[in-house]
């Protein structure tokens, strides 16, 4: 039996585990900050799991499947559920919230066009699952300043106007970058190893390190909207 082929598997599943505590952490105990940990901890195994992987030389059909079907749990429901929890601790009613769950829905179509899409070897096409989860674990987290600075009302609408626009970018044709190494014809789309400070991947490194300094968790957020300036400005040189 060849044990080396099953261990990027058994990440895989660590990834998926850890989404569904985050769920059930939502569900039984209604606690944001664990779930939010365990978001985290499934993004780590979700890195990990390709990583290792290509260094093993076991990459498979299968292994791709169950990455999706795991992020759909970890980045699709884990992240629609810490948003709803979020809305109801500020007092939105259970059906004004069920947008949240739109999320989920576009994460699975997401991967489903990720899985049938060749282009996206070293880049992305559309935002990633992972990215789009952080987005809404740092709003949720801000969602009691958001609060008090415009009211119930307006924080729910901008909530939703925030839902539409971020499913649309993980369906759409808007390139991302990744951090896959590139080489080769193809080093234009990932990263050139000896000019990563110089680059998209590199400025968005320091900006992520300042943004979670200076507001921690809630700045997930801010860093997830650098990502997405920064892949417009790249694809526009």
């Amino acid at each position: 039996m060849n044990i080396k082929k099953h261990i990027p598997n058994a990440i895989t599943c660590l990834n998926l585990l850890s989404g569904a505590m985050a769920v059930l952490y939502m569900l039984h105990e209604e606690n944001t900050e664990v779930a939010v940990w365990l978001i985290v901890a499934a993004a780590i195994f979700d890195f990990f799991d390709g990583l290792v992987a290509r260094a093993l030389g076991v990459s498979s059909p299968i292994g791709k499947d169950l990455d999706s079907l795991a992020d759909v749990i970890s980045f699709g429901l884990a992240p629609s559920m810490v948003l709803l929890n979020g809305l109801w601790d500020r007092g939105v009613s259970f059906e004004a919230a069920l947008p949240s769950l739109l999320i989920a829905a576009f994460a699975a179509l997401r991967l489903a066009k990720f899985n049938n899409d060749t282009r996206q070897s070293l880049s992305f096409i559309g935002l990633p699952v992972p990215a789009n989860a952080f987005f809404w674990i740092g709003l949720t987290l801000a969602l009691p300043d958001f609060g008090l600075m415009l009211g119930p009302d307006l924080m729910l609408a901008v909530v939703y106007i925030l839902i539409g626009l971020f499913c649309f970018f993980m369906v759409s044709e808007i390139p991302m970058f990744s951090f896959k190494m590139g080489g080769g014809k193809d080093k234009k789309e990932g990263v050139a190893k000896s000019s990563f400070l110089l680059s998209p991947q590199g400025l968005l490194v320091l900006l992520s390190i300042i943004a979670l300094v200076l507001f921690a968790l809630k700045g997930l957020s801010l860093i997830i909207v650098a990502y997405i300036l920064l892949s417009l400005f790249h694809k526009s040189k």
